[in-house]
């Protein structure tokens, strides 16, 4: 049993000192924390305060929601920024579902097909998103609550082609975050928001019920 019991010790030890061998012999003798962080300590640092926060969780519930309920996407002709009336509409749609949360701060990508080289794709879809953010500007959104980044339709393409193809040339509204970098700063605005679903929501609630009752008085 002693044998045994020596066994797996020095087995354990053996498997111990390779753990330390992968990284520098001298980090075994130096204080801890002595190492330079080369940062995969602090991404999950801020990845934890965001979850905590509740930062993190809110904003993708917000973006899934956003997603749900309006049209994120809006598409070009080729080689295009203007707006046709479709994609004026779901951009007016955008809007005002983006004026209802003015915490929140939204990001809009800009995307070309494969036609036409990198650089001239890469500032095609930055045209495009800007025309989108000007466009949702003149609804009444902050433009400080918008920004405008280029994705090329090569590096994320809906339809994978080398021609044209009108679903690859779009521009794409996603939640970025939130204004001030926490959800939970309410001002009065977001604050009456909020009560105001809250008051529809048990509206709602109440005529469900008040049509209840009556379908039992009427038995």
């Amino acid at each position: 049993m002693k044998t045994h019991l020596k066994t797996l010790l020095c087995a354990a030890s053996v498997l111990a000192l390779a753990a330390c061998t992968e990284g520098s012999q001298s980090d075994f003798f130096t204080e801890s924390g002595a190492g330079l962080d080369e940062g995969g300590f602090g991404n999950p640092t801020m990845n934890n305060i965001l979850v905590h926060s509740g930062e993190r969780d809110y904003r993708i519930a917000l973006g899934r929601r956003f997603a749900e309920e309006v049209p994120t996407m809006v598409n070009f002709a080729f080689n295009s920024t203007a707006l046709d009336a479709e994609a004026q509409a779901i951009l007016r749609r955008q809007a005002d579902w983006i004026r209802q949360f003015p915490e929140i701060r939204f990001r809009v990508y800009g995307h070309t097909d494969a036609v036409g080289s990198n650089a001239y794709n890469q500032r095609l879809g930055l045209r495009r998103a800007q025309t989108v953010v000007s466009y949702l500007v003149s609804q009444g959104v902050s433009r400080s609550r918008l920004e405008a980044v280029v994705s090329r339709g090569e590096t994320q393409p809906l339809v994978v082609t080398e021609g044209r193809e009108r679903r690859n040339r779009r521009t794409v509204t996603d939640v970025m975050g939130f204004v001030g970098e926490h959800p939970l700063v309410l001002n009065g605005k977001y604050a009456e928001v909020i009560w105001r679903e809250y008051v529809e929501s048990a509206t709602e609630l109440s005529t469900v019920e008040t049509a209840d009752a009556i379908g039992e008085g009427a038995e």
